[in-house]
């Protein structure tokens, strides 16, 4: 191999050893891609000039409207984290399925789908559903294992639910739609649900005792008091759901116009419940900053290493690497990619997989003839993971750090498996059933040019017939004619 030929995997390599260092990522990738840039210009591998694209990546991240979206939707989650939402909407589904064995799982499934669809935010989600049900769930005798797990998988379906910001921030990595990635998350969003509330269902038929129903005395009767607990939550819920996402796919408001919207939304629910303050604000906005910083530095840095990975023909070698391995099809790729980012997912959160792997992996996508839309759901679906499994999901340590002291780390790790397991069923259904993406996207009306053919009317002589040949300009029809 020549020195250039060594140039890209000598990147990945020493990305890799600066990852599992535990230095900065943001810093790490800007440090690394200008060190590289710097050898590479020394031997030639590129010309200086080609460094030149450098501002103007900087300047397109900077400029690019759609990531304005990711500030409103943290911002949003993090108000509605204070406002009593999740507490309502809990209670109300609790004393719905509180009569049945697994009645709280089912209750925190549904809200945690329901906060999904409003928040975008994970830890949002999981925080809150960790505060309010889990000392419940645990007082009414759940194993602490289930309790965790179902808690944690339930707050990690935010990241397919539209308005994930997960979506966002692939849609602006593959150059698509944000309407459409939300329109193709909706399937398997509801898939992942409805995996998670059919395993409940068969572990409470098979294994009742790890999840008892409430007792009867705790239980709100059936009737007008039952819905009236039910429609406290599930009516704001709705209407909040129908600013963000029903403005969305309308048409009548774009991602970051139907954030500001959410946010006003929290804002107004949140003084309904008498519970916003000045200091709630203050901190959502600086949990927001900090988000928003973080995002925003990785995406430079990570722009530096992709632009320099780039010009040493990095993307020509991992291609290569994909052939080496057998993953020619678009299965086998779809596999071998799948399998590669559930590794990555133990070292990277999802924002550093989206901004370091998708660039590199969508070209070899595109040329395999794979929707885009659809191989970006799959990697959100795929991502979930990173939230999930030993040792650094951040969904186990958001519950590690408000479970009561009784439970053990080992149980909230040990818990989260089977759900793991459960959304990776989700990713292999989507590879071979890519309709779950693809059924409610717009289907582009195509022609089929080779198979019109033009008759010639025998009776017209040769200047006549001249009129029916094709013409290159239209205007060239009037002269002859």
């Amino acid at each position: 191999m020549s020195s250039v030929e060594l140039m890209a995997p000598a990147m990945f390599i020493a990305l890799v050893i600066f990852l599992l260092l535990g230095l900065p990522v943001a810093f790490s990738l800007a440090a690394l891609g200008l060190s590289c840039g710097l050898i590479a210009i020394q031997f030639d591998f590129f010309p200086a000039q080609f460094m030149a694209n450098l501002p103007y990546r900087v300047f397109g991240i900077i400029s690019n409207e759609l990531l304005l979206s990711i500030p409103f939707f943290t911002l949003m989650g993090a108000i509605l984290e204070r406002s009593g939402l999740a507490e309502d909407l809990l209670e109300g589904f609790a004393q719905l399925f509180g009569g049945l064995s697994g009645g709280l799982a089912y209750a925190v499934i549904l809200v945690g789908a329901i906060l999904g669809a409003i928040t975008g935010t994970v830890a949002a989600s999981v925080i809150a559903m960790g505060v309010i049900a889990l000392p419940v769930m645990i007082r009414y005798g759940y194993s602490p294992r289930l309790a965790t797990g179902v808690i944690a998988a339930s707050g990690t379906i935010t990241q397919v639910i539209p308005p994930s910001l997960v979506l966002i921030v692939l849609a602006d990595q593959l150059g698509k739609s944000v309407g459409d990635m939300y329109l193709g998350a909706i399937g398997p969003s509801i898939a992942q649900i409805l995996i998670f509330i059919t395993f409940i269902m068969l572990l409470s038929w098979f294994n009742p005792k790890l999840m008892p129903p409430q007792p009867k005395e705790l239980r709100t009767t059936m009737g007008w008091p039952l819905v009236k607990k039910i429609m406290r939550g599930v009516l704001p819920s709705l209407g909040l759901i129908f600013i963000v996402l029903g403005t969305i796919f309308m048409g009548l408001a774009t991602p970051t116009e139907a954030g500001a919207m959410g946010v006003a939304g929290a804002i107004g629910l949140a003084l309904s419940q008498r519970r916003f303050s000045w200091i709630m604000l203050w901190q959502g906005m600086d949990a927001t900053m900090r988000v928003t910083v973080m995002v925003i530095f990785i995406l430079i840095g990570a722009s530096v290493f992709t632009l320099v990975f780039q010009g040493v023909d990095g993307g020509v070698w991992v291609e290569h690497l994909f052939r080496v391995a057998g993953a020619d099809d678009a299965v086998s790729f779809l596999i071998a990619v799948n399998i590669i980012i559930f590794i990555l997912a133990f070292f990277l959160d999802f924002f550093e997989i989206a901004f370091i792997v998708i660039p590199l992996l969508a070209p070899i996508a595109t040329t395999l003839g794979i929707d885009l839309i659809w191989f970006g759901v799959l990697i959100c679906v795929n991502m979930q993971t990173s939230f999930m499994h030993p040792p650094f999901g951040f969904a186990l340590f958001y519950l590690r750090g408000i479970a009561p002291k009784s439970i053990l780390s080992s149980d909230i790790y040990l818990g989260a498996l089977p759900w793991v397991g459960l959304q990776l069923l989700l990713v292999l259904l989507l590879i071979f059933f890519p309709e779950m993406v693809t059924g409610l996207l717009d289907k582009p009306v195509t022609s089929d040019l080779q198979g019109i053919e033009i008759l010639l009317d025998p009776g017209l002589n040769e200047s006549d017939a001249s009129l029916q040949r094709p013409v290159d300009d239209p205007a060239d029809y009037f002269k002859k004619k």
